[in-house]
């Protein structure tokens, strides 16, 4: 054996001394401190006797693992232990396999293995305090997740339909699993902690699920208790916040050479709304408002519509830029920002990315919607909610329009060095002085 052999030894044996350590404090009847390394050295060793009969002898240990685990489990009957769990067993098996694993020098992977599950072992009591939190409305969300993102989309044809070469319905639908994905991930976290855990929570996960509908939830909420409307007002400014941060996440997913760009002017805005969120949270940071329930965004019909509005923001901004030019870009954005800036985000990212329009403009147009979408929600806060929460959502809506409407007109045309490359252009790579 040479020294690579002793070495994947050794990382065989730490790794089984990590999980075995693991199960002997949870006091496993089965496995612990002793056997987990042993049966991961196992797998190693058998791993490493090569020749014509390596995958028989591998294939007999695991079923002398698996044996072993059955035993095991047969004592446990006969001395009347009816616990029905079987993760110290499959924990076992992983363990050997992770040996096997090391001694064919797949040492990543195995270390990953055997790591995520020490911690999966370890986190049970936490696991299943997640699950139990997940009610049935949050289950059926994930299993929408799964059928939008795992089952129509593959089958979806990866194909370009129709003029200006834009709809192209796997693209299309990848923008939606894109979109009820982060508002998902946004949701559960909600369900777990945003609905106790005060009003920057609040602000912040409504601004990931849907800064317009957190909008509507607090206004309302503010017409009938208008004592509610300081508090609420710096919910749906937090939540306006984050749009920002959204809208560079999307950026970055969709057009990563487009963050050159757009990176430095919408942080700007972004910094100011947080500047301006800081200032209105310490004259009122000792009241409470109640947090509105939100909808479930993995739901299939409200995906298929935003399909829908993506589609034909993606066909109208194609086809403005076609026969108008740039200056028809910021019409389209000024009207489709009212509603929803993540069509516009992504439709004009996708465009971007296919080389049809410049950053510069890509990010401005990007802007424009996000400045219409707060006048569409100031708008929803006068007709939704009290004078006093309009007073608040004027005034901070109205600064943050100023500055957005300043890094429009005065904001350079400039790109920051990131490691990152627009269409068709590599990475440059930095020239090294003569020697």
């Amino acid at each position: 054996m040479d020294a690579q052999s002793y070495q994947a030894l050794a990382v065989s044996l730490g790794l089984g001394l990590l999980v075995g350590l693991q199960r002997e404090w949870r006091e496993s009847a089965i496995a612990g401190v002793r056997t987990f390394p042993i049966l991961s050295m196992l797998g190693t060793l058998t791993a490493l006797l090569g020749g014509e009969m390596a995958a028989s002898a591998v294939a007999m240990g695991f079923l002398a693992v698996a044996a072993l685990m059955v035993m095991a489990n047969l004592v446990k009957i006969a001395n009347d232990d009816t616990d029905p769990g079987m993760t110290t067993e499959a924990a076992a098996l992983l363990m050997y396999v992770v040996g096997v694993a090391l001694g064919v020098g797949l040492t990543g992977p195995a270390i990953v293995a055997a790591g995520a599950a020490a911690v999966l072992l370890h986190w049970k009591d936490q696991l299943h305090g997640v699950v139990k939190a997940i009610g049935e409305k949050e289950f059926r969300g994930l299993i929408h997740l799964v059928l939008i993102s795992l089952v129509i989309l593959p089958v979806l044809p990866d194909q370009v339909y129709g003029p200006y070469d834009v709809l192209n319905p796997y693209r299309i639908w990848r923008m939606v699993v894109l979109i009820v994905g982060i508002s998902m991930v946004a949701y559960v976290a909600y369900r777990l902690l945003g609905a106790g855990a005060g009003a920057i929570l609040g602000g912040i996960f409504g601004g990931l699920i849907s800064s317009t509908a957190t909008t509507v939830s607090y206004a309302r909420q503010t017409k009938e208790t208008p004592a509610y409307s300081p508090m609420a007002a710096l919910v749906i400014a937090i939540a306006s916040t984050i749009v920002n941060v959204r809208v560079l996440i999307e950026i970055g997913a969709v057009a990563p050479g487009l963050l050159r760009s757009a990176l430095l002017p919408i942080t700007v805005i972004l910094g100011l709304m947080v500047v301006v969120c800081i200032c209105l949270y310490f004259p009122i940071r000792s009241q409470e408002s109640h947090a509105p329930d939100q909808d479930n965004p993995a739901q299939l019909k409200p995906a298929l519509v935003f399909g829908a509005i993506y589609a034909v923001i993606l066909f109208v901004v194609a086809a403005a830029k076609h026969h108008f030019g740039n200056e028809a870009l910021y019409a389209v954005a000024l009207i489709s920002g009212l509603t929803d800036v993540d069509a516009i985000t992504l439709s004009t990212a996708e465009l971007f990315q296919e080389g049809r329009i410049e950053a510069e403009t890509a990010w401005r147009v990007i802007v424009v919607a996000m400045l219409a979408n707060l006048v569409f929600k100031a708008g929803a806060v006068a007709v939704l909610g009290s004078r006093r929460l309009l007073l608040y959502v004027a005034v901070v809506f109205g600064i943050s329009i100023a500055g957005g409407i300043a890094v429009l007109l005065w904001w350079p045309d400039m790109q920051l060095e990131l490691p990152i490359a627009s269409p068709g252009e590599e990475v440059e790579k930095p020239v090294e002085a003569p020697k």
